[in-house]
């Protein structure tokens, strides 16, 4: 999830922190930045015009890292038509599909819970579908339930629940009347809305040709908010874990703002907590209550400053311990923390591990992959006697893009292993954790944080203690080694082809020519620093977003890289915007979402767009994939303010084509497209529809008729009419690979 760029630029962004302040550079250090003349550039706004198809589908990709399908050596090209921008309140998609609507927040995942009425008085949400449905990974079921990765009409689907449309506090669509939007807020609210998130798995089945999720499966199984967890890894005992609820630092409650997924090569669920700080909340004394001590600077580089607000105020619910959580201060008495939840907030942050096919089992916290607003995690290529990469980013302005590689090298007898989670401690609990810098040569290194870098060690701005320290304060130590600040990285992918890594860079308001307070100036890796006109609104930096590829290179610690697509309206300049030049059948803005099917080789491109909302619904996008180096470099020239000329040299991918990149889908109004998952044929896709009608006021809640949009009802599914996030299912009416 994203911060959408039409949101008021006086709302507090809780999705979205700008807490990087570190003196690293972006690339001007390093660039051979010359001075000229030239203007600035002014992207245009398209005004191309809209079609909407009949019906209602989406496709996705994904597919797991260990399944066993096929990779063609040649994708096949892209053998459908392209479907057209459109401000529709449906989901458009191209003639030949059918789908349809599979599991929507507030269904039931027990036979005891009833039905989903969708007007606000509904309980029992430990039981049904969360809310904001974002990643999602297949889990292959035999005909006895046992784990599968051939299947293809029999699974599990794993997902997160990442969020819940909210105004003023209150998660207004769940509550009879739009909730509380004051302090304090009702318990009675505040357990509903920490119900709805985390992570759910789900049972769905084919049957006489048709996909359903089944109710009262055994298998069905929710984490919240609240949730038990292990802490794992380098952070595990750890003093800066301590809590009242966990005064050994080994657990925590919870998952919290799951956004990306991944999937092992041993067959369990990955998740990314995304967004979490701003559910929390710090005394406005509460620096000098800690004694103004490292604390302070960790927190505040994790976005919570003292004097900060929640996002839900859950912590104002009541006395219990389930609310006061909430409260990141220093209230207690004690040394270490074991009376309060001083250090509640370092308990998230994590990639979490969960084994879909055991609910009885733990999930896990795996600290030795690092703590940030973590995305989505991707596996390299498996080699048996190697070791196993795991690609992240770190979605805020200005964060950075992280590798970790396991200290145990591969053994095939561990995909199919007994103890699924046993065989995660042996790979991701130990290893070697690394962040980029991009070189504006198109090179680039991959840094080694740990105390044996004497830029970690001798850092002046926060001293590290241990390994631990590191795992729980991953940004500090990135800041130390000047990492290279990037423009949002959110979803990241590997080309199963070649082993190519793909991040999203969605978009970025902090790029500028003229730099002031927080921004910086625009680099090889994010070269754009350009004004958006939506409306009569101008959107400055880069807000259309782009996405970078990786190839790893001979060592650990190198890599190549070029910038595979640019965001952009097909009618901005071409020379400084639309630098991919994007046509009207395959322009879009601020991509987010981002998988291979690994049964075609498509690569899916999903966005969470607020910049070209003015002109279309947010959408999905299927490309054939190049490689990197397969381009060749574009100099954009900017003039700034004192009449002197910065020219930034960028690698840029092969110009798409009609044949390697087309708008596969369009979401309905309000919505993000997210999620993507796949069965092993490759002739079933899912793909989470979230948040529709996102921009609907609270004080109109009692109107259906002011909703901006009333998905999926509109599509005939469910009860009532309030918009909810949903999962869908597509498939070809031919019976052939989706999106060939």
């Amino acid at each position: 999830m994203t911060q959408r760029m039409d949101a008021p630029v006086t709302a507090v962004d809780f999705n979205n922190e700008n807490a990087n302040t570190s003196a690293n550079p972006t690339f001007e250090s390093v660039l051979g930045a010359r001075l000229s003349r030239r203007g600035l550039l002014r992207g245009g706004v398209g005004s191309v015009g809209t079609a909407v198809l009949t019906g209602f589908g989406v496709t996705a990709c994904g597919g797991g890292d260990d399944d066993n399908s096929p990779v063609p050596s040649t994708p096949k090209l892209l053998g459908f038509s392209p479907v057209a921008k459109s401000l529709a309140d449906v989901v458009s998609i191209p003639a030949g599909y059918t789908a349809s609507v599979l599991f929507a927040l507030g269904d039931p995942i027990s036979a005891s819970v009833p039905a989903y009425k969708n007007d606000g008085t509904d309980g029992d949400f430990e039981q049904r579908a969360g809310d904001h449905h974002d990643g999602m990974e297949w889990f292959g079921l035999s005909a006895n339930g046992s784990r599968d990765d051939n299947a293809t009409e029999r699974g599990l689907l794993a997902m997160n629940h990442e969020a819940t449309t909210d105004e003023k506090l209150s998660s207004f669509f769940l509550h009879a009347n739009g909730g509380t939007s004051t302090l304090p807020r009702p318990a009675a609210e505040v357990d509903k809305e920490t119900a709805i998130h985390g992570v759910a798995v789900i049972e769905v089945a084919k049957t006489a040709g048709k996909w359903s999720y089944l109710p009262g499966s055994a298998k069905n199984f929710r984490l919240t908010a609240l949730t038990p967890i292990d802490i794992s890894g380098p952070a595990r005992g750890s003093s800066q874990l301590v809590t009242k609820f966990s005064p050994t630092g080994t657990k925590t409650r919870g998952t919290l703002n799951n956004c990306g997924t991944g999937k092992t090569p041993w067959g369990t669920f990955l998740t990314g907590e995304e967004n979490w700080f701003g559910y929390f909340t710090r005394g406005a004394a509460d620096d000098a209550a800690r004694g103004n001590d490292k604390s302070v600077t960790s927190l505040k580089r994790y976005g919570r400053t003292q004097g900060a607000a929640s996002r839900h105020g859950w912590e104002t619910g009541g006395t219990d311990d389930k609310y006061q959580r909430w409260n990141n201060s220093k209230l207690g008495t004690s040394v270490d923390g074991s009376d309060d939840y001083r250090n509640e907030m370092n308990g998230m942050g994590y990639i979490v591990e969960i084994n879909p096919y055991n609910k009885a089992a733990a999930a896990k916290k795996r600290t030795a992959l690092g703590r940030f607003a973590h995305e989505s995690a991707a596996f390299g290529k498996v080699v048996v006697g190697q070791p196993l990469s795991v690609y992240m980013g770190d979605d805020s302005r200005g964060e950075y893009i992280y590798k970790f590689v396991s200290t145990a090298l591969w053994s095939a007898a561990d995909a199919n292993a007994a103890d699924p989670m046993a065989v995660g401690d042996k790979y991701l609990d130990s290893g070697k954790l690394y962040v980029a810098k991009f070189n504006a040569d198109g090179t680039g290194t991959w840094v080694e944080l740990s105390l044996t870098n004497a830029a970690i060690a001798g850092y002046a701005a926060y001293k590290f203690a241990d390994a631990a320290d590191i795992a729980i304060n991953t940004r500090l130590a990135a800041d130390a080694v000047g990492a290279t600040k990037m423009d949002r990285p959110e979803w990241n992918a590997v080309n199963p082809a070649n082993g190519e890594i793909y991040f999203t860079l969605t978009n970025n308001s902090n790029r500028s020519v003229n730099p002031s307070g927080s921004q910086y100036l625009p680099d090889a890796a994010n070269p754009r620093a350009y004004t958006d006109m939506k409306g009569s609104s101008a959107q400055t930096g880069n807000p259309n977003g782009h996405l970078v590829r990786m190839k790893e290179g001979t060592s650990v610690n190198t890599f190549n890289w070029d910038v595979y697509l640019f965001g952009a309206e097909s009618t901005a300049d071409a020379t400084l915007v639309n630098l991919s030049a994007l046509t009207a059948d395959q322009d879009f803005s601020s991509p987010d979402g981002l998988a291979f099917s690994k049964s075609s080789g498509i690569c899916w491109i999903q966005t969470d767009d607020g910049a070209y909302t003015d002109v279309s619904n947010c959408m999905m996008l299927a490309a054939v994939p190049g490689s990197v180096g397969d381009g060749g470099k574009k100099t954009l020239s900017y003039t700034k303010a004192d009449g002197s000329k910065l020219d930034i040299v960028t690698p840029v991918g092969k110009a798409a084509t009609a044949d390697t990149l087309k708008r596969f889908l369009v979401g309905p109004k309000g919505c993000e497209i997210t999620g993507l998952a796949e069965t092993p044929d490759g002739k079933a896709i899912f793909v989470n529809i979230q948040h529709p009608g996102e921009a609907t006021k609270m004080s109109d809640v009692g109107d259906p008729t002011k909703y901006q949009s009333q998905w999926p009802a509109n599509a005939g599914y469910g009860a009532g009419k309030r918009p909810r996030s949903a999962t869908i299912v597509i498939t070809k009416n031919d019976g052939g690979m989706i999106g060939t």
